[in-house]
């Protein structure tokens, strides 16, 4: 017999068991993207393709330029290598996923492939913050600081600054997957993006989010705010060296030697600020998406191109291979 004064404990014991019971975990998400563009999609899904070829192509070839000519085993292009190999990887993490889905319309995704694109997703785009950082850097000793350059940025500084920034974000997301991986995934299937970015994600969890989002937003700080300042106070410095010089055409010429990586630098964390910076609400959140396209498809889109055009090493190096390969074409 149960005394009556026990009779409501029970009764709301009983009913959060069946709520518990009720939430069954979810195995696949759904990644609504650009679904609310149905008549669109294959137009979307040439313009992806075009835009991932471009970028892989232009990407893969600034790499294979900088490893085969012996004029740009230099610091600043042995960084841009690097970048251009990221951004090749950077872009794979995302745009197969998306064109398949447009092509496909298949628009599931398991919940440990999404996390698995997220860790990818989230280490690369932490070690281009540093990466970017570094090349910021470079360019300050090399204006600011010339006559120390050479000692300074040596070939070992420059293995430990490049290997620091990839194997150190690498291993700190691990953090951040291990922590997603033990959430459970129980209000519902839908994510509003085109790709699984950690909001998202932590929105559809039933389980205390508390220590995850501590933990990434420590992350975001030291992988984000810290490279971006960095970089900032690198090109005050190097403006304010700039403005020093007596005479127009030397401004100029150290000026382009930084041009190109500080549009990259203003493309990347410009699109980046206004995407985790605007509230998320249903008004903006196809805003948001839009400008989630601009950092995560076209940013590797524009960095060969603005890197190509806009530097002569670059355009002399692609000169002396195709000479090269014609007269070995001909000779054969």
């Amino acid at each position: 017999m149960i005394p009556a004064k026990n009779k409501p404990i029970i009764e709301i014991q009983l009913m959060a068991n069946a709520d518990l019971g009720n939430q069954t975990s979810i195995a696949e998400f759904i990644l609504l993207g650009f679904g609310n563009l149905q008549e669109l999609h294959f137009l979307l899904f040439l313009l992806f393709l075009v835009i991932y070829i471009v970028t892989m192509v232009g990407n893969i070839l600034i790499v294979v330029l900088v490893v085969a000519d012996q004029h740009l085993h230099t610091p600043m292009y042995l960084f841009l290598g690097n970048l251009s190999c990221l951004e090749t990887c950077y872009t794979s993490t995302i745009l197969p996923r998306v064109l398949a889905s447009l092509l496909t319309g298949d628009r599931t995704i398991s919940v440990s492939g999404c996390i698995t694109q997220f860790y990818f997703f989230g280490s690369l785009a932490a070690t281009e913050s540093y990466l970017l950082a570094i090349m910021s850097y470079d360019r300050y000793l090399a204006i600011c600081n010339p006559l120390h350059y050479a000692a300074l940025m040596n070939s070992k500084c420059c293995l430990q600054l490049i290997a620091g920034s990839w194997i150190s974000a690498f291993l700190a997301n691990c953090l951040v997957i291990f922590l997603a991986s033990q959430l459970t995934f129980c209000k519902s299937s839908e994510i509003p993006h085109f790709f699984c970015d950690f909001s998202p994600i932590v929105k559809l969890s039933c389980s205390d989010t508390t220590l995850i989002e501590l933990v990434t937003f420590i992350m975001a700080f030291i992988f984000t705010v810290t490279p971006f300042l960095l970089t900032m106070t690198s090109y005050v410095c190097i403006i304010t060296t700039i403005l020093r010089i007596p005479s127009t055409r030397g401004r100029q010429k150290a000026f382009s030697t930084c041009s190109s990586h500080l549009i990259v630098v203003t493309i990347f964390y410009g699109t980046i600020i206004i995407v985790y910076m605007l509230p998320d609400t249903n008004t903006l959140r196809d805003l948001n998406k839009v400008f989630s396209v601009f950092y995560t498809v076209l940013t590797p889109l524009v960095n060969p191109l603005i890197y190509s055009l806009r530097n002569k090493e670059v355009h002399k190096a692609l000169r002396r291979k195709t000479a090269n390969k014609w007269r070995a074409f001909c000779k054969s």
